[in-house]
């Protein structure tokens, strides 16, 4: 019997840490369609047939402080990365209220999706659910996850990035489990 529940153990500690793997560089990009911020509908196959590079971030939510730090060098950048004839997308599980408080935070401009049902976040592999630990002292700090995303599953994504080409390749990662630690906009032009 200890042997299942050891072979149990490993097995939903190694879905866990798959769930965190990410895509790779040389990968085909997973498309989706949806709509973003301001109603529009993103289609990334439809954007990349148009020739265009995709960089395209997650981030977890107006109330982290590295989220809005980067979204607001790629904001600063912004013209840089479309001159190279990219098109940016961010991606998040927050509310739309939520998201409206990160664009008056960030000044933002570009694309943002609220990734409800995290099938953005899965198929790019950077889903995953918060521990109640953690949950708890957030909830200590007055974040109330629940109301930040409007769901009470607690799914974040690793704030990963990816630079996807417009044959639908992943060009460029960034992708690290550390929350602080994010791709820079000099690594992501380098990469269009």
């Amino acid at each position: 019997m200890k042997k299942y529940i050891l072979a149990a153990t490993a097995l939903v500690f190694s879905v866990h840490v798959m769930a965190q793997a990410g895509l790779k560089k040389g990968d085909t990009a997973p498309f989706f369609t949806a709509k973003d911020n301001s109603g529009k509908t993103v289609d990334l196959k439809a954007v990349l047939k148009t020739g265009k590079s995709v960089v395209l971030f997650f981030y977890r939510g107006q109330w982290c402080p590295y989220c809005n730090k980067q979204m607001q060098h790629i904001q600063d950048s912004l013209q840089l990365l479309t001159g190279k004839n990219s098109y940016v997308i961010g991606v998040t599980p927050e509310t739309a209220e939520n998201i409206n408080k990160t664009i008056a935070k960030t000044k933002a401009t570009y694309s943002i999706v609220q990734d409800k049902g995290y099938n953005i976040m899965k198929s790019y592999g950077v889903n995953y659910v918060m521990d109640d630990a953690t949950v708890s002292k957030y909830k200590g700090y007055g974040l109330d996850m629940t109301k930040a995303n409007g769901n009470t599953d607690n799914v974040l994504p690793v704030p990963a990035t990816y630079v996807i080409n417009s044959a639908g390749k992943i060009a460029f990662v960034h992708f690290d489990k550390d929350y602080s630690k994010r791709a820079s906009v000099k690594d992501i032009l380098a990469a269009l």
